[in-house]
């Protein structure tokens, strides 16, 4: 079977389409299928047939973007088996087909009844099969082939990435590279010119040019000035068909900006400035601005402004704003109209950041020169000092000259002034100030231990005008004098050993004053009184400590506990003052390296060598010994006895015995009168715990009628005696009632009343009795058939 395509429009599908016809099963592009042999369907024979050549097709061809009216002819399917006849019948198979493709089953015709787009699907794998239309047998194997989709300039070339926007520095060599841009184009770039873009420029000359080819954007101008234009707006165009009439075109938009380099000097608009400044003005405040302008941005703008030199150059300092690039004026020192009224001042601003590529255009730097007058203010009064210092001695009499302060007003007109003393809130004060001469005075009697220094504030203002005030600190020292004796530094807990040795250092002591250095130590120390103590005596050290030490050996607490030293202390001032104190020494048992065991009174058995811990572990022994005994007591006094009072103990009621008696009358260890009826209880039980107090009641008394008396009452009338009983002990007593039921009908079945001889008695009624007696029934019956036989 034959595939053939009859799609070829333009002059070379024509040639195309000639080759295919004359040569097609000799080409790369065509396929040939050989069928050796053919298996019949529905298990028919396998018949052999002679081998033919199979289908021989070609690829097809399908133009994209079809707008005619009719389906547009793809090409034809034939088979050798097909005479013409209509009894071949076509089948195709695959992507699209009956739905984009459609074939006749009688020719083999393929149209396409769609418009394609090559940039969606480029191809389209089909199947190829024919059969015999009355059998639906396969005449020939079925086979795949190839539906392309031919490409026609139907895109246009697109910048994705676009609009641009770049940077490029100014004053940039012709040529250097800006920026590349790239088009796209979706149409197949393997056929024909529709992808073959060419780049051009629109917009932007002469300043720019592109490469028609790469699409490199480039400075077309040497030095382009960023200070004279900073923006432009590039169009570039990209043409397919290599951009020939016809082809499609697309466009993007490039800004560029140049961006700035240092290629500017900084200029002062002027190159003489003026500038009036008060001599009021503090120092340290700002008292003006200078500016020089600068083309450029950023850092390279940036600048430093220097005084180079002027008559003012040691009471001006200029500094640099970096967010305005102005130079800002300070004051280093005072200004003063009376003694000069202007200065001069040299001030350069220069780049920080140069590019020396651009040298050749400077120098980067301005000078411009600053005249500065001083403007005349009524200034207050000016004190001759900034500060002043006074001493007074304590305890002076009210009125006491301290010192003096001076001012006056700095102006021409010399105006009188007035002084006062400026007091903030409460303070007390102290002193008071002559307002003409500025003589400082007390107020109060000073004392330095309280207060050892003053501070005040003391204003001046014109006579004239008041308003105007200046002020000054003076400050006030009070002087030491030797007003206060000595005293020891704290209260001392002296402690001697019983065991201490003669000439033994006990303790330290020191002292203090608080009067100045000068007034204070040297301190001495002496014993006060005119007799020789005994048993202590104080060496000064002469460092303003004395030790006290022991006179005699060995000390007991038992005698005398607490000793009293009277002590003196002076110091070394002019005159002289001294005080006296005493000590109190508390004698304390030690061990042997001198530390303290105990100092009360009551360890006065340490003496006899018992230290305190053997001390506790006798009166622990003695608490333990203590509780043993009370528990003993306790327990003796706890011990319970028998509570039923008997012949006999109730733990010895088994009584063995080895004689055949005659039966339970032959011992009275065990009294089974209580297992009996209520009538042969004969006498009542006294308990053992409690002897009884009373006789026994007529309720207690044996009784003819007790045959006749219930058990279970009788039971009920002995547990209320018992719960009723006022001397019952506080524990349980065992009070135990039993009793075995009334006389059998039967009478009595024992051996023990019972005559040696056998009875004649019939015993067959045992066993209608039920089945309790029926072991007895037994018995008994096998007896009387023994005694018979």
């Amino acid at each position: 079977m034959r595939i053939t395509s009859t799609s070829c429009i333009c002059p070379v599908l024509v040639c195309l389409c000639f080759v295919q016809r004359c040569y097609g099963t000799a080409h790369h592009n065509s396929i040939k299928v050989t069928r050796n042999q053919t298996k019949h369907i529905e298990g028919e024979t396998e018949v052999h047939h002679r081998p033919k050549r199979g289908w021989v097709w070609n690829q097809f061809f399908v133009l994209e973007e079809h707008m005619g009216p009719d389906p547009q002819y793809v090409g034809k399917l034939h088979s050798n088996s097909d005479k013409g006849d209509g009894s071949v019948k076509y089948i195709l198979t695959g992507e699209g087909a009956g739905t984009i493709f459609i074939i006749d089953d009688t020719t083999g015709d393929i149209h396409s009844t769609k418009s394609l787009d090559r940039e969606q699907k480029t191809h389209y794998v089909l199947h190829a099969q024919a059969i015999d239309r009355w059998t639906n047998k396969p005449l020939e194997p079925e086979s795949e082939f190839i539906i392309k989709v031919q490409d026609i300039n139907d895109n246009a070339p697109k910048f994705t990435d676009g609009p641009y926007i770049v940077t490029v520095p100014e004053m940039s060599d012709m040529g250097t590279s800006v920026l590349q841009v790239t088009a796209t184009d979706a149409d197949d770039p393997t056929y024909g010119n529709s992808a073959r873009v060419v780049y051009s420029i629109l917009q932007g000359q002469p300043y720019f040019s592109v490469d028609p080819k790469t699409g490199v954007i480039r400075t077309a101008l040497h030095n382009m000035d960023r200070e004279a234009r900073e923006h432009y707006s590039v169009v570039i165009q990209a043409k397919d068909m290599a951009g020939q009439v016809g082809g499609l075109s697309g466009s993007t938009t490039v800004n560029i900006t140049l961006s700035d380099v240092n290629d500017n000097p900084p200029r002062f608009p002027q190159k003489h400035y003026q500038l009036y400044v008060p001599e009021s003005a503090q120092v340290g405040s700002a008292v003006g601005k200078i500016k020089a302008n600068d083309a450029d941005t950023g850092t390279n703008a940036e600048m430093k402004y220097t005084i180079i030199n002027g008559d003012g150059i040691g009471v001006f300092s200029i500094s640099t704003d970096k967010e305005t690039r102005e130079g800002i004026l300070s004051l280093k020192k005072p200004l003063n109209y009376e003694k000069k009224k202007s200065y001069t001042l040299n001030i350069e601003g220069a780049n920080t950041h140069l590019d020396f590529r651009f040298s050749h255009l400077g120098p980067f730097k301005d000078v411009t020169m600053l005249k500065i007058i001083v403007g005349d203010v009524d200034e207050p009064p000016l004190f001759s000092m900034p500060s002043y210092v006074m001493d007074v001695h304590e305890n002076e009499k009210i009125g006491t000259v301290v010192g003096t302060v001076a001012a006056q007003d700095p102006d021409s007109a010399s105006s009188l002034v007035r002084y006062f003393i400026d007091y903030s809130g409460e303070d007390d004060r102290y002193f008071n100030i002559d307002a003409n001469t500025g003589t400082i005075k007390t107020a109060k009697v000073l004392d330095r231990e309280e207060t050892p220094w003053y501070n005040i504030t003391v204003a001046a203002s014109e006579k004239d005008n008041p308003s105007l005030l200046s002020h000054v600190v003076v400050g006030i020292r009070v002087l030491d004098v030797n007003d206060n004796p000595p005293e020891l530094a704290k209260e001392y807990d002296i402690v001697v050993c019983e065991n201490s040795k003669p000439g033994q250092v006990i303790h330290t002591i020191s002292a203090t004053d608080k009067d100045d250095f000068a007034n204070g130590p040297r301190f001495h120390f002496f014993l006060d009184g005119l007799t020789l103590n005994p048993n202590f005596t104080l060496k000064d050290n002469e460092d303003n400590t004395a030790s006290i030490l022991t006179r005699r050996r060995r000390f007991s607490r038992t005698i005398q506990d607490v000793y009293y030293l009277p002590i003196m202390i002076s110091d070394g001032g002019i005159p002289s003052l001294s005080s006296s104190s005493t000590l109190t020494i508390r004698v304390c048992a030690c061990e042997r390296d001198g530390r303290v065991r105990t100092c009360h009174a009551e360890a006065f058995l340490s003496s006899a060598g018992l230290s305190t811990g053997a001390l506790i572990a006798i009166l622990l022994c003695v608490l333990i010994l203590l509780a043993i005994v009370v528990l003993f007591i306790t327990l003796r006094r706890s011990k319970k006895e028998p509570l039923i009072i008997s012949e006999e103990d109730v733990r010895e009621n088994v009584v063995t015995y080895d004689d055949e008696g005659g039966g339970e009358e032959d011992t009275e260890a065990f009294d089974i009168t209580a297992l009996r009826n209520p009538s042969a209880a004969e006498e009542l039980k006294y308990r053992r715990d409690v002897r009884p107090e009373v006789m026994l009641t007529p309720r207690h008394q044996p009784s003819s009628t007790l045959e006749s008396i219930d058990v279970q009452e009788f039971i009920k009338q002995r547990l209320a005696e018992a719960d009723l009983d006022p001397s019952v002990p506080p524990y349980d007593s065992l009070q135990t009632y039993a009793y075995e039921g009334h006389r059998s009908e039967a009478g009595s079945i024992s051996s023990l009343d019972s005559a040696t001889t056998h009875s004649d008695q019939d015993y067959n009624y045992l066993g209608d009795w039920g089945p309790e007696f029926k072991k007895l029934a037994e018995l008994y019956g096998e007896l009387e058939s023994e005694r018979t036989s």
